[in-house]
């Protein structure tokens, strides 16, 4: 399985789940990242992070240390 921190830019994935159960856990879900959720890479910041996503209509930045506890699936 690959991680969101994986993708490349424009890729399309549908999240599968988030590791851990930590604070950072639970906001990432509260942002509307849950299984199910479709998510677009949209662009990478120059030195690599922070990662721009699309998903649920809005954009979002994560670290890619946030974006690699998130497992999706290939679209």
């Amino acid at each position: 399985m690959a991680t969101l921190a994986e993708l490349s830019v424009g890729d399309s994935a549908v999240v599968e789940e988030i590791a851990g159960t930590d604070a950072i856990s639970l906001r990432m879900m509260e942002m509307g990242i849950v299984p199910g959720t479709m998510v677009k890479l949209l662009g990478r910041a120059p030195l690599g992070d922070p990662l721009e996503f699309e998903l649920r209509g809005f954009r979002l930045s994560l670290r890619v240390a946030e974006a690699a506890r998130v497992t999706v699936r290939m679209n």
